[in-house]
């Protein structure tokens, strides 16, 4: 039988050959589709406690995240990475009796608790049935967290292994010091605490940070898949509405700053230099945002971009370069981030100048921006496309103060970005002379290098 198929293969082979085959062109992509946010159901709470509700998909599990707006945002300038150990802590129980881990194990999820610069959250994911209780017990953490002095010398020996490994890396160096440059005397400029500011934490430390930043005025309730609503509704109305109202959501507001500071961070020895070059740009909040994130996916944000394609494919000079467009509040940030050969460190740096200025002097062919705003709409759907890719997104429009038309029209808009408005992006914005450097590498090495292409003053930093 075997042998009857292969050679009914080879004689297709001999009807159709593979150059009649090649001759045929694929077909045109469609047009992008847009997002359409799902129905939801929104409940507020007298104390200030939001619920939202989305239906979602066909597979019997239900998402579940707490968010709340407090993070690394709201630490003082000795108290940074206090909400991480406030979370790790957390992590460890309630003041209950029972194993917080086995019981959500037994609902097919498990517990998550993360930090991030503008939020906190709370997850778990579990079949649809147990969706009221693993409410129950995502909100005994949260109102009754054990935070037990037993685990606290443990947790921050952790906390200081963790940033002694992430500083050990050159990118973790310069990144660091990238934001610290920008935002100086601002939690946004403040990445890592020292090892003595962590042994300096104490478990009253850890419960003022809770009792100052924890409230239910801060927090949304996510439940995002299958689920029955109303037994929903009515665990949290149990479990949350009478939670302590706590206080508003505070953002301090920064002031971003560059001025072309040079700044090379010595590291005898690296076999490459890791760069960090960039500025403050406009955030979410502003016109110019999505003309600046299509502007940026061209300029260095794709594996397609401009400066991957110089400096990558064309120079050999690093393997994995890649732009950013960075969302604060009421601030953002562009910058370029390679690992380079260290003999080609002036020679990368000069090329995505070359590349900046070429943007600003020419628009872009329709062609080729195109290509880049099918990308960017591809990708922003897939995104979309799970239950914590929609949470993810209506925290977004939460902490940004955003309308629901950001995500709507986003595609829409996306695609209505010409020509021109990348290049004015890049003139308006995107100035060299204006750009943070700061270089990770043997500073005797590109000292010359980087002085010759930035033709500024460099600082050294041991």
């Amino acid at each position: 039988m075997k042998t009857s198929i292969y050679i009914f293969i080879i004689a297709l082979a001999i009807v159709f050959p593979a150059n009649a085959q090649d001759k045929q062109m694929p077909p045109e992509g469609g047009e992008p589709k847009g997002f359409t946010l799902p129905e939801k159901e929104v409940v507020t709470y007298d104390n200030g406690l939001k619920l939202v509700l989305v239906p979602y998909g066909s597979i019997p599990k239900a998402t579940i995240n707490f968010t709340l707006k407090t993070g690394n945002i709201n630490e003082a300038e000795d108290e940074v990475w206090l909400a991480d150990l406030l979370a790790d802590l957390m992590e460890e129980g309630t003041t209950a009796d029972y194993s917080v881990k086995d019981s959500l194990a037994g609902m097919g999820g498990n517990i998550n608790i993360g930090v991030g610069t503008h939020t906190t959250s709370l997850n778990t994911s579990v079949l649809s049935e147990f969706a009221p209780q693993a409410i129950n017990v995502l909100s005994d953490i949260l109102v009754n967290p054990k935070l037990p002095q037993s685990e606290l010398d443990r947790l921050k020996k952790d906390m200081n292994r963790n940033i002694t490994v992430s500083l050990s890396r050159p990118g973790a160096q310069a990144r660091k010091d990238f934001f610290a440059e920008i935002y100086p005397n601002h939690p946004y400029g403040r990445l890592y605490p020292t090892t003595e500011m962590v042994d300096s934490y104490t478990l009253e430390d850890v419960k003022n940070f809770y009792e100052n930043n924890f409230g239910a005025q801060r927090t949304t309730v996510y439940v995002v898949g299958q689920f029955d609503s109303e037994a929903v509704k009515e665990t949290v109305k149990n479990q949350l509405s009478s939670w302590k109202k706590g206080p508003e959501a505070n953002y301090p507001l920064a002031q971003p700053q560059s001025d072309g500071m040079v700044k090379i961070i010595d590291r005898p020895g690296a076999p490459q230099s890791t760069i960090y070059y960039g500025l403050p740009v406009p955030d979410p909040s502003s016109e110019d945002y999505i003309p600046m994130d299509v502007m940026n996916s061209l300029l260095g944000g794709s594996f397609g971009s401009r400066i991957t394609s110089n400096i990558r494919e064309d120079k050999g000079y690093t393997y994995s370069p890649g732009s950013a467009l960075y969302a604060n509040y009421k601030t953002g940030l562009w910058y370029e981030s390679a690992d380079v050969t260290t003999e080609f460190t002036g020679a990368s740096l000069d090329e995505i100048k070359k590349e900046i200025v070429r943007l600003q002097n020419e628009a872009p062919g329709k062609e080729e921006l195109k290509g880049i705003q099918n990308y960017e709409s591809g990708i922003y759907v897939l995104q979309n496309s799970t239950p914590g890719g929609i949470i993810s997104q209506l925290n977004f429009l939460d902490v940004h103060n955003l309308p629901e038309s950001f995500l709507v029209n986003k595609v829409k808009n996306i695609n209505a970005v010409t020509p021109e408005q990348v290049q004015e992006m890049a003139k308006k914005y995107i100035q060299p002379e204006n750009m943070t450097l700061i270089v990770v590498r043997d500073k005797e090495k590109i000292k010359d290098q980087v002085t010759e292409t930035i033709d500024k003053p460099v600082e050294n930093k041991e």
